[in-house]
């Protein structure tokens, strides 16, 4: 592992970016940029990735890339039993409108995650090489999908990865309304999830009950 140093268009500001090489090691999280960017380059081979999850780092990146590892500085979390359902996602739920299960489409998952639009995004961080490595960790049993289906057929969904009783989600997709409420909402039921990792906030996860936790906080809900 190599520091790389640089000055930014404000002269008073150093950042430094760890580059990764084939050591198996990343650097203190706590040394991520004010963005949450901590390193750059390494692979993403199964080692690695469990590596990065267990130590709060996960990766980030556009085709032709080199690959990014991120480490924010705030969290986006959600604590299960603080997840808010409003009144007409009760009766959804009520309703049984979806039927979900787990582990049952983890690559329609995936794929549909990777084509859905994003707003304010040209194209998806989820590569063919980002797939590949995520099937092969659910392949190990490291990754997980919910998947939500109406009249048998894929609606909604999440995929992420399970550290240490945390869920830590990487993406989610909605071919129908509500459907990856549902998913994430059923995710807060799963009796086997102490904290939904969200990474990053958005409007959509915030009105879900979502907060915002020191990185330190979250370093020691993975320790516990």
């Amino acid at each position: 592992m190599t520091v790389v140093t640089g000055i930014s268009l404000n002269p008073l500001l150093l950042f430094m970016i760890f580059r990764l090489n084939e050591e198996l090691i990343f650097p203190d999280p706590s040394l991520a940029e004010p963005d949450g960017l901590l390193a750059i380059g390494g692979d993403l081979s199964r080692e690695r990735l469990i590596l990065a999850y267990q130590n709060g780092i996960f990766p980030w990146f556009s085709e032709g890339d080199p690959v990014c590892w991120y480490a924010p500085h705030e969290r986006c979390v959600i604590f299960p039993d603080q997840v808010k359902i409003s009144k007409s996602m009760r009766k959804v739920l009520a309703d049984e409108f979806f039927t979900v299960t787990m582990d049952k489409a983890f690559r329609e998952v995936i794929l549909n995650c990777a084509q859905s639009p994003r707003k304010g995004q040209d194209g998806t961080w989820i590569t063919t090489e980002m797939q590949d490595a995520y099937i092969d960790l659910h392949e190990s049993g490291w990754a997980h999908s919910v998947e939500v289906w109406h009249k048998g057929v894929l609606a909604g969904g999440l995929y992420g990865l399970e550290i240490e009783g945390v869920f830590c989600g990487e993406s989610m997709f909605s071919l129908m309304s509500n459907a990856s409420k549902t998913a994430l909402i059923w995710l807060c039921r799963h009796p086997g999830y102490r904290l939904i990792d969200c990474q990053l906030p958005n409007d959509h996860l915030l009105s879900l009950g979502a907060v915002m936790i020191p990185q330190e906080v979250y370093l020691s809900v993975l320790e516990d």
